[in-house]
């Protein structure tokens, strides 16, 4: 790394006389995101994202095959009870396909928030006597939640292909091409939502219980195991602000074509995404230099 320059008075210049690899400057404004720090240490990325890859199911004997049974299982377990039991209608989705469309991109932003979450307190250790970007963090998490999604959504893709061999109708059209697209906004939500929590636990380390309880009270609140034309009007407003409602709907028009929400549902989703995220980033900003102290 070359060497960085910079304008001290003149006491502190005899001080600052040798050469430094790296000199460490408090940002300049609150929630000031440094991308050329973050791009300088992608291999720490790379590194934190294959630990908590490698690890998650590290000595457990069925391993990454976890990453597929459990979506499996939910489905299976939201098939019996709101597609048998309680006969909630899946706009002619076959049930099984539309409850594992839903878990599986929740599952992917509930892991960028659970995730994300206690990033200081798990790394507490580490934050204590190295300094890196801390947001290095939150990035590895992030993707290692894409890697989980992808593998799950192939088993999804397959169980399509198995529907469509049987002689159901299910073509996607062209529209999920742009799956990436609507895999950045959930993880940039989960992350948002994720780092805003990271920075209350610090000090509220009640929120760490909570965090799983309300995360699943949030997937209740978002069409995941009904759809959204089941929606009374009057509770409307409650899923323009909930920015999970567009993705998970959107997510099923791409792949199966059921009907797609209002555009100015995406409209409101997207900048209730925004504020969340600019709200994380701040928050995280501020907790991060004294959170050492506070942990």
């Amino acid at each position: 790394m070359g060497n960085k320059e910079i304008t001290l008075p003149v006491t502190d210049e005899a001080a600052f006389s040798e050469h430094w690899d790296v000199v460490i400057q408090p940002r300049s404004r609150i929630g000031g995101i440094d991308f050329y720090a973050l791009w300088r240490y992608r291999d720490l990325v790379w590194m934190f994202f294959k630990r908590d890859f490698i690890t998650l199911y590290k000595q457990t004997i069925l391993g990454p095959l976890w990453y597929l049974i459990q979506p499996s299982l939910t489905a299976f377990t939201y098939f019996i009870v709101f597609g048998k039991i309680a006969g909630l209608s899946t706009n002619g989705v076959p049930p099984l396909l539309f409850y594992m469309s839903g878990i599986v991109l929740w599952t992917y932003f509930a892991n960028c928030l659970t995730n994300n979450s206690e990033v200081f307190s798990k790394n507490a250790s580490l934050f204590s006597k190295v300094y890196f970007p801390r947001l290095v963090v939150p990035l590895s998490v992030a993707m290692s939640g894409a890697v989980a999604f992808v593998i799950q959504f192939s088993l999804l893709v397959l169980l399509v292909g198995l529907f469509v061999a049987r002689g159901e109708i299910l073509w996607p059209g062209t529209s999920a091409l742009l799956i990436p697209l609507l895999m950045v906004n959930v993880g940039v939500l989960g992350v948002g939502v994720g780092l805003i929590v990271s920075a209350l636990t610090v000090r509220f380390r009640d929120l760490a219980f909570a965090t799983g309880f309300v995360t699943q009270l949030w997937m209740y609140a978002t069409p995941v195991v009904y759809t959204f034309q089941q929606i009374p009007q009057k509770y409307y407003w409650f899923f323009f602000m909930n920015p999970m409602t567009a993705p998970v709907e959107t997510f099923r028009h791409m792949l199966f074509g059921s009907p797609a929400v209002p555009a100015s549902i995406w409209i409101a989703n997207i900048g209730v995404t925004l504020i969340l995220l600019f709200l994380g980033v701040v928050l995280f900003s501020r907790a991060e230099s004294s959170a050492m102290d506070t942990v």
